[in-house]
């Protein structure tokens, strides 16, 4: 089985920075995409940041400048360096692993468990 674990969030004031860090452990052969996704009290789950094998990048609009995502291939491990906080940006942040090849065969998407970022003074 695929398992992905989240790391780095917490209580941080307005204007600072976070990273958070998601590793794919299991039986791997290779990973596709990853991405970064956020979930508000009371709203639906969005993407925040993707990330292709090959490094391409894609943001939603309300991070671009402040949020920079990466990924170590040789660690099925994906990063999200959060810049100049906001309140709005407080959510439980959730890592995806999508077109995961396993060693016994099969493909499929991933998902973490999620970790908390909570932006307030």
């Amino acid at each position: 089985q695929v398992q992905l674990v989240e790391s780095g969030g917490g209580l941080v004031q307005p204007g600072g920075s976070l990273r958070l860090s998601c590793a794919a452990s299991g039986s791997i052969f290779s990973i596709g995409a990853m991405g970064w996704y956020r979930q508000a009290p009371g709203k639906q789950r969005e993407l925040v940041a993707h990330i292709y094998n090959g490094g391409t990048t894609t943001y939603t609009n309300s991070v671009e400048g402040r949020f920079t995502i990466s990924r170590d291939n040789a660690k099925n491990t994906v990063y999200l360096q959060m810049n100049s906080l906001k309140p709005e940006d407080t959510a439980v942040y959730y890592c995806k692993a999508e077109n995961v090849r396993v060693v016994a065969g099969g493909i499929g998407d991933y998902w973490g468990k999620g970790t908390l970022v909570t932006v307030s003074s």
